[in-house]
């Protein structure tokens, strides 16, 4: 049989309103009767129910967060961040896993809703009008983490990706190469967009033509990246250094130039994005832009525990810096 707040009450021959206040955390009881209290409720084995703490006081001290693969390293350590911060703030985390399909995430947005969830953190592809119809009629704040929304309605935390391929491929140029080759990520998302602009932007502003032939995509994955080096090296004109949207892919990229007996970096300069601890697992040890994943999370959860609160918010487009960093798949000059 359930233990219930007037069993404990009985225990500790105290009123239910009294025990209410002792688990609610409430300061005004005194120090020997919270104590009785606690007694009681160890002794019972009692369980406040959450549910019904919630309907009373119309919060359920739970957040919604769905993420697209929670197998990946990357978004593995962004829902890290927003553990810890919930964590702080007392909230608990319901986390649901989209595999990035729209109708999934749609799905799942309806669901989590239908929890009573106070709040909402989303990591997804490409915002469409259909997740921003459902945003904002969502009864509850949310806020996206490494994702965009084009319209800027939707609160969220990035870093700017188009600044971090410029610099990328401008640091490539500077190593004397003139065939840079880009492996984008998948769907039409603003974030690949913006990472495949900064790549261009950097050519044109050295002089240079995009070559649609040294521009491939993948999905992120190890295998992809191992696809897109084959069409790469089949290119009758090779390329010199191979910008990789993700460090998963760059790994399939690496180990692909190695499969066909090259060095990587003496034949083959290779750069990655995200810095994940793959970076550092592989070898030759991987270059890489710095993206602060837990970073990103918890400022995310930081982000929506403000707007859940109602507290006022200066900035709700979020973008933390990122930094570039050289190992050992690329030369360093």
């Amino acid at each position: 049989m359930n233990v219930t707040i007037y069993d404990v009450a009985r225990e500790a021959n105290v009123s239910m309103a009294t025990v209410s206040r002792v688990v609610n955390g409430n300061p005004n009881v005194k120090p020997a009767t919270r104590k009785k209290v606690h007694e009681a409720i160890e002794r019972l084995g009692y369980r406040p129910n959450a549910v019904a703490r919630g309907l009373a006081s119309k919060k359920t001290t739970t957040v919604g967060v769905i993420i697209p693969d929670i197998s990946s390293i990357f978004f593995a350590e962004l829902a890290r961040g927003i553990e810890d911060i919930a964590t702080m703030y007392n909230y608990n985390i319901i986390l649901s896993n989209s595999d990035q399909n729209k109708e999934k995430e749609l799905h799942l947005i309806n669901a989590m809703l239908g929890k009573q969830v106070d709040g909402l953190v989303f990591m997804g592809g490409k915002i469409t009008e259909d997740h921003t119809r459902e945003f904002k009629n969502a009864s509850v704040p949310l806020a996206l983490a490494a994702t965009i929304d084009e319209s800027g309605e939707t609160p969220s935390v990035n870093i700017d990706y188009e600044k971090a391929s410029y610099e990328v491929t401008e640091l490539l140029l500077s190593h004397g190469h003139t065939r840079i080759a880009f492996v984008s990520g998948p769907e039409n998302t603003e974030i690949n967009y913006q990472k495949e602009e900064g790549y261009k932007k950097a050519l044109r502003d050295k002089g240079l033509k995009v070559d649609d032939n040294l521009i491939t995509t993948g999905d992120y994955s190890y295998d992809s990246g191992l696809e897109a080096f084959e069409q790469l090296w089949s290119a009758k004109e090779k390329p010199q250094s191979i910008f990789v949207a993700s460090d998963e892919m760059a790994l399939g990229v690496i180990h692909g130039a190695q499969d066909r007996g090259l060095n990587v970096p003496e034949d083959v300069e290779v750069f990655g994005f995200d810095n994940t601890r793959l970076a550092t697992m592989i070898r030759p040890t991987l270059s890489t832009v710095v993206q602060p994943m837990y970073d990103i999370g918890a400022v995310a959860m930081r982000l929506l525990t403000k707007l859940m609160d109602k507290e006022e918010v200066e900035e709700q487009n979020v973008t933390l810096p990122h930094r570039i960093v050289e190992r050992n798949s690329t030369q360093r000059k």
